[in-house]
């Protein structure tokens, strides 16, 4: 069993500074989690308290039924796989794959099974015979990998292994990862996973479920579909996302049923009404995803329109990102290439008529940050 519980884990370094404040989450058995935030919100710290290269200063950490804070890492049942894939350079493919088991004193028939299993299953066959240099960067990641699937560990860790290869790779090895991990559990060997990154887009499409950090604090934990359509509050509304949500200022109208916007009047959505009446006459962050902002045109869902001035235009091939502000305020919207209608010719200044899509949009509490929609 590799469930893995943290329970009011802190982490604090000799010279005072917190850099985990509490943590509590409960990893489930066999479940792809992702640790997701940006530089120095201490997702490598857990990380590394749970494999147990890092000291836990308060709290408890198990995995499965049993306490492991005082259990040194080669009995924790875990495997990790570094951003550096720590190959050994003078020792073949092979035999990097092999160094653990023999240490071990693992047989050599047995070790033979694990190694070309783990090399058939990361199709790396003809790579067994190689030395490290002569891998591409590609290569020597799934070798890394490779040499942690061999201890068939209960636990796999991953501290963002993909950032040293480039956009193409990464995407590739993204779906590589995804599927390892499928095909062990359809092979009856499920394992836990535990994946660190600072990409989002990583995140997204890897993750059974995301734990958003920022601070040493957990943020949400949740799938990444929840994270993205209601994000507990403006921090994980911003960071999930790309082009991120479109977050601005808004004053909640007298009547609590309109926010103005760049001195535009949007009209809440009835059911959410409610939510906004103690924020009568203050000021709210209004958010709204770049697809549910349309350009004009026909559009199935109702929007409210408003008219924006024009700033410039991303051409991405199959869509385009239009920037454009409402008053002062700067606003993104996401737009298939062959829906930009007569927005196509406009230029820098030119005025146009945008539709909202009122009822897909949040409103987060200025203090707290927590959406008031939720």
């Amino acid at each position: 069993m590799a469930q893995l519980n943290l329970k009011k884990i802190e982490k604090v370094y000799p010279n005072g500074f917190k850099a985990v404040h509490g943590i509590d989450l409960e990893i489930r058995d066999g479940e792809f989690m992702v640790f997701v935030g940006p530089s120095g919100c201490a997702k490598s710290t857990v990380l590394r308290m749970i494999a147990g290269l890092e000291s836990i200063s308060g709290g408890e950490l198990f995995i499965g039924n049993t306490v492991v804070n005082n259990l040194a890492p080669k009995q924790r049942g875990i495997a990790m796989v570094f951003q550096n894939y720590a190959l050994y350079p003078h020792m073949k493919v092979y035999d990097n794959l092999a160094f653990g088991l023999k240490l071990s004193g693992m047989k050599k028939a047995e070790i033979d099974v694990r190694v070309r299993d783990a090399a058939r299953l990361l199709e790396m066959d003809q790579l067994l015979d190689r030395y490290p240099k002569q891998l591409s960067g590609g290569q020597a990641q799934r070798v890394a990998v490779g040499r942690a699937i061999v201890k068939r560990p209960e636990v796999f860790l991953f501290d963002e292994p993909l950032s040293n290869l480039d956009a193409k790779l990464r995407a590739s090895m993204r779906v590589r990862l995804t599927e390892l991990h499928r095909t062990l559990r359809e092979k009856g060997h499920p394992s836990t996973v535990v994946y660190v990154t600072h990409d989002q887009v990583e995140a997204m499409t890897m993750g059974e479920r995301i734990c958003v950090l920022k601070d040493g604090t957990i943020q949400q934990v949740d799938t990444p579909t929840a994270l993205y359509e209601r994000p507990a509050n403006v921090f994980v509304a911003g960071f999930i996302g790309s082009p991120e949500m479109n977050l601005q200022e808004a004053q909640v109208d007298a009547d609590g049923a309109h926010l103005v916007v760049g001195g535009c009047r949007l009209e809440v959505p009835a059911n959410r009404i409610d939510r906004l009446k103690t924020q009568v006459g203050h000021t709210v962050k209004f958010g709204i995803r770049p697809e549910h902002i349309t350009a004009g045109g026909h559009s199935e869902v109702a929007v409210q329109r408003v008219e924006g001035t024009l700033r410039f235009m991303e051409h991405m091939g199959s869509e385009v990102f239009v920037h454009f502000t409402l008053g002062d305020k700067p606003f993104t919207c996401r737009v298939p290439s062959d829906q930009l209608g007569d927005l196509a010719p406009k230029q820098r200044g030119d005025k146009h008529h945008f539709g909202l899509q009122m009822h897909a949009c949040h409103a987060f509490d200025m203090d707290s940050g927590n959406n008031l929609f939720l």
